[in-house]
């Protein structure tokens, strides 16, 4: 027989069970968890931002249109491509070298009405960006003569 105390443990406990099947069911984490992968008793910030692809590597996602990503504060180029590839896993290797992490060759980023393709991987993005009031372009160049 169960107390009430104990009894509303033991519901706490299912809710955050059933929180992570559905965090895993639909691949985002819906209880903070820290590095352990244990539940924190905090929140870490985390922004949204939205994302554009190009068509090759939305169909190899499978997606339409924009993405929306969850990114650790503070959001740098390095922080959104690794939350793009943790997201989308068949994406790594496809915007940025899987061992130096160095920028694919005909891939540019912008975002802002700027190009921020040689910006260091470290340098915050723009703040409208990090608000979500601005995508971040990820663009396809072309060459050719």
């Amino acid at each position: 027989m169960l107390f009430s105390s104990g009894r509303a443990l033991l519901e706490q406990r299912r809710s955050t069970q059933s929180a992570k099947n559905m965090a895993g069911v639909w691949g985002a984490s819906l209880i903070p968890l820290d590095i352990t992968g244990k539940s924190a008793d905090h929140c870490i910030e985390m922004d949204m931002i939205r994302v554009v692809l190009p068509f090759h590597l939305r169909n190899l996602a499978q997606v339409g249109g924009e993405l929306t990503l969850e990114v650790n504060a503070p959001v740098t180029q390095r922080s959104l491509l690794d939350a793009l590839e943790t997201r989308y896993p068949m994406l790594r290797g496809t915007i940025r070298d899987h061992v130096t992490k160095e920028r694919r060759p005909f891939l540019r980023f912008f975002a802002c009405e700027q190009d921020l393709t040689h910006e260091p991987p470290d340098t915050p993005l723009p703040d409208a960006v990090v608000s979500g009031t601005e995508p971040f372009i990820v663009l396809g160049a072309i060459a050719g003569g």
